[in-house]
């Protein structure tokens, strides 16, 4: 069976992976909380910190910076947190090529699709805030739409988090 995909995207602060933590609970009672973030700063340890301490014991954690599909993951119900982050991994890692990290994380997302489970991915709108003042940043934002767009036309459910409320942009029932 293939993958489940569920798609939550918003602004920051907006909730979504408080809303995506509660939906996974109601799928599964060990559900797997997939990190992306680099271990960037201190300031960006007290973030990864918060957000685990989120999380009780049911929780399975790991981590993967870029091969998500390769994590033991298969048949779990999996938070993926976040895209973001996920693809400033690629970006930095393949110098601030758009088009490279695009392929790079496209190929990603259709592995991802292969495995059975049912996968909650959190990212962020970035395009609805302030038009980015580098190249590099409207780069990213260009690539952050693109994925985005790949994940919602691949995903079964989409999310649009405002404020703490989940409106339900897309629902297609299989």
């Amino acid at each position: 069976m293939p993958a489940n995909i569920i798609f939550i995207t918003g602004g920051a602060r907006s909730g979504k992976s408080r809303y995506a933590q509660q939906l996974a609970l109601q799928h599964s009672n060990e559900p797997v909380y997939l990190a992306t973030a680099r271990h960037w700063d201190a300031e960006f340890e007290q973030r990864i910190q918060r957000h685990q301490a989120d999380r009780d014991e049911r929780w399975t954690n790991i981590e993967a910076e870029k091969f998500i599909s390769k994590a033991a993951i298969a048949g779990r119900v999996v938070v993926i947190d976040c895209v973001t982050l996920w693809l400033t991994n690629f970006f930095t890692d393949l110098e601030y090529n758009t088009e490279a990290s695009l392929t790079a994380c496209r190929h990603e997302i259709d592995q991802l699709l292969t495995l059975p489970g049912t996968f909650i991915i959190i990212s962020n709108e970035i395009g609805m805030g302030v038009h980015a003042e580098t190249e590099i940043g409207r780069r990213f934002t260009d690539l952050q739409g693109w994925v985005n767009q790949y994940l919602a036309e691949k995903a079964g459910k989409a999310i649009l988090m405002v404020s703490g409320i989940p409106v339900v942009i897309k629902d297609v029932v299989v």
